[in-house]
């Protein structure tokens, strides 16, 4: 046997342990897909996937052919990803509005390959998580101008779905109307109370009269079916192409650093653990002097940073309030239980609701 013969023989039986050794690594594949399915994560995670390149990479003994291996490595995971995007196309997502809602948006944008289903109001789309009709749910919790999403944020306190992932969508608000009309001609402007809120200055500025809805594509999908040149719908661009409407002005919001934080709600919790774990721990304080402080210090006393804290009054309950608060650090370690025992004694009730790990921008890539 020459040379060549040799070298082709030791490629062969490489070949062979690696399909076998490809076939294992695909059924695992399988299973992180499963996983993800099951709790509203999203395929693509670019920290983990630069870790393991790097990681790998360390691991590689030759430096000549190392690049090389890199290649291949990255290839072999751009297969996985191809793979748990065909198993994923089963998946369904719900959203509050219609298609082109800035929820529809942050849908597809981390759900590529899953069914996106519309539901008329966000506890509407959270229902369809817990009764099974769809495996997670897109809702937003708060905008960088306008605060916080009370009525999302009161189904995270009173509901039972987790929260698994935080994305923040750049919203850019546009004026829409029906085809031929002019900004000259619009006197009343429709859309969400949040996008009004949003562009308040602009408007004001036109002198125009509002009209609230409950979405900002509803608004649009309004708009382009009254025919009325006087109207005209504050929306995303992409409904305008969705409902044949004509951009009349863009960029009309007040702030331009406009931001939604979207989160994704499932049945089964999630719980990453690296240095940069967040949790949400939603509470209500037992009625008594410094019940408050005494939570927030007990806290930071075990070395946990307080990302947000809000109120939000206790329905059914008059003048009662519950507190939301964005908590890095993993509770689930030794100093996180302490804290949590701690916590119980000033607290009336205790709700760990979330864990993700870094907010991840959905820009357009």
């Amino acid at each position: 046997m020459n040379q060549l013969d040799k070298a082709r023989e030791t490629i062969n039986r490489i070949d062979r342990e690696m399909a076998g050794l490809f076939s294992e690594r695909m059924k695992a594949v399988r299973d992180v897909a499963a996983f993800k399915q099951e709790r509203g994560l999203p395929i693509f995670d670019a920290e983990r996937e630069k870790a393991v390149l790097a990681r790998n990479a360390e691991r590689y003994p030759d430096e000549e052919t190392r690049p090389f291996y890199v290649s291949f490595l990255q290839n072999t995971m751009d297969i996985s990803k191809r793979y748990q995007h065909r198993l994923l196309e089963g998946v369904h997502v719900a959203y509050s509005g219609v298609e082109g809602a800035f929820a529809e948006i942050a849908a597809r944008r981390i759900f590529p390959d899953a069914t996106h289903t519309g539901y008329p109001d966000f506890a509407a789309a959270y229902r369809a998580v817990v009764n099974g009709e769809c495996e997670c749910a897109v809702l937003p919790i708060e905008n960088s101008y306008a605060g916080v999403v009370g009525q999302v944020v009161d189904l995270i306190f009173e509901g039972d779905l987790f929260v698994n992932g935080i994305y923040t969508l750049p919203i850019t608000q546009n004026l829409l109307g029906v085809p031929g009309a002019s900004i000259r001609d619009v006197r009343t402007v429709v859309s969400h109370p949040q996008a009004l809120a949003q562009c308040a200055e602009y408007i004001r500025a036109h002198g125009w009269e509002t009209v609230a809805a409950k979405n900002t594509a509803l608004a649009a999908q309004q708009v382009a079916s009254g025919h009325d040149r006087s109207v005209a719908a504050i929306a995303s661009a992409e409904t305008a192409v969705l409902y044949g409407l004509d951009l009349m002005d863009h960029d009309i919001n007040e702030s331009q650093t406009n931001t939604t934080k979207f989160a994704v709600f499932s049945r089964v919790e999630s719980k990453p653990k690296n240095d940069e774990s967040k949790f949400l721990l939603l509470f209500t304080v037992n009625d008594v002097a410094g019940a408050l402080a005494k939570a927030i210090n007990v806290i930071a006393e075990y070395g946990f940073n307080m990302k947000a804290l809000r109120s939000r009054p206790v329905r059914e309950r008059a003048w009662q309030y519950y507190f939301y608060i964005e908590v890095e650090g993993d509770e689930t370690a030794e100093n996180g239980r302490r804290m949590l025992a701690a916590l119980r004694e000033t607290c009336e009730t205790l709700k760990i609701a979330g864990h993700y790990t870094t907010e991840i921008s959905l820009k357009k890539r």
